[in-house]
């Protein structure tokens, strides 16, 4: 029993390690596997995403935690994004600039109006290449 006991007490131990070691200053890593070539290659489920970037039309969890950190993101150039998440990011604004360019004027004119983040998030997202 207490043996158990012991490696009950071990395990609450470790985890709370485990936790305590995970990047605090990081963004929530839960959607990080998401199928961005599956968004891209739907209109339909990649227009409701803008729309909801643009508060024009309801939004996902997924929508709702991506226009929740925009600003941040856009500001420090993902700095608290994963590295998947910056792939995303990435991959999405690139490929929304080039097949959608209305589209992202609307999202840079409502998150960076006097475009001061325009030089630096370009930079960002050259780094893909």
């Amino acid at each position: 029993m207490e043996l158990a006991a012991a490696a009950a007490a071990l395990s609450v131990l470790l985890l709370a390690a485990l936790v305590a070691a995970a990047p605090p200053d990081k963004y929530n890593a839960r959607y990080d596997h998401t199928d961005v070539d599956a968004v891209l290659r739907n209109q339909r489920v990649l227009a409701s995403y803008i729309k909801c970037m643009l508060d024009t039309g309801p939004c996902t969890p997924e929508g709702r935690e991506l226009r929740k950190h925009m600003p941040e993101a856009l500001r420090t150039n993902c700095d608290k994004c994963t590295d998947a998440q910056k792939k995303i990011v990435r991959k999405l604004s690139l490929h929304v600039r080039e097949h959608q360019p209305v589209q992202w004027e609307l999202l840079s004119k409502k998150f960076d109006p006097q475009q001061r983040y325009h030089e630096s998030f370009q930079k960002f997202l050259d780094a893909a290449a």
